[in-house]
């Protein structure tokens, strides 16, 4: 039997927006990965927990965000596991829960530069496959020992971060274009990050 082959894209998705659909619509459509699943992270213990919504309302917005992709879906994986969630332990539990799965982890160029701060991160990058995509302005240098399980991803750029929504719309801006539209609208429904 032939395995599902998976992408893992990890994140706290505080809000969810366009370049996070276009970074997995791609990862979906142009290599050889079936699937994209997008975790919601509860906490990443790499960073600062102030401005989180909580986990279930940004997981809603990741739903509601990929109500129209056959291939993307949104999860709670991470929900039950312990906390806070390591990369490493989310892996390998996936890899319980799915068996006729291979799970490839999807990071940026940044994550790549600090991964020796990951748990485990030897492990992670001889035991599971790692597709980075890069941001504007970083070189990713992938060392030989690792281009078995280690591959860059020639993805579009798309500089646009969740913290640059968050405060423009509490500065009272427009922040439609870069959110997607339904997501938009439970944002403002809801009388999010004001």
């Amino acid at each position: 039997m032939v395995k599902k082959q998976i992408g893992i894209f990890s994140g706290s998705f505080n809000p969810i927006h366009v370049g996070h659909l276009i970074l997995a619509n791609y990862i979906a459509e142009f290599t050889l990965l079936d699937e994209v699943w997008l975790l919601v992270s509860p906490h990443n213990p790499l960073k600062e927990k102030e401005d989180l919504l909580d986990e279930n309302i940004r997981l809603k917005m990741a739903e509601i965000a990929l109500e129209d992709y056959d291939n993307l879906n949104a999860s709670d994986f991470e929900f039950t596991l312990s906390r806070p969630s390591y990369t490493i332990n989310t892996l390998d539990k996936l890899s319980i829960n799915y068996p006729n799965c291979i799970f490839t982890l999807i990071i940026g160029g940044d994550s790549w530069l600090d991964f020796h701060r990951w748990k485990e991160y030897d492990r992670l990058r001889r035991e599971y496959n790692i597709m980075i995509y890069p941001r504007l302005g970083e070189e990713v240098i992938i060392p030989a020992e690792f281009s078995q399980h280690v591959q860059l991803v020639k993805a579009p750029f798309v500089d646009i971060s969740s913290t640059f929504i968050r405060e423009s719309i509490k500065e009272g801006k427009n922040m439609r274009a870069f959110v997607p539209s339904r997501v938009y609208d439970f944002i403002e429904e809801n009388k999010l990050y004001l």
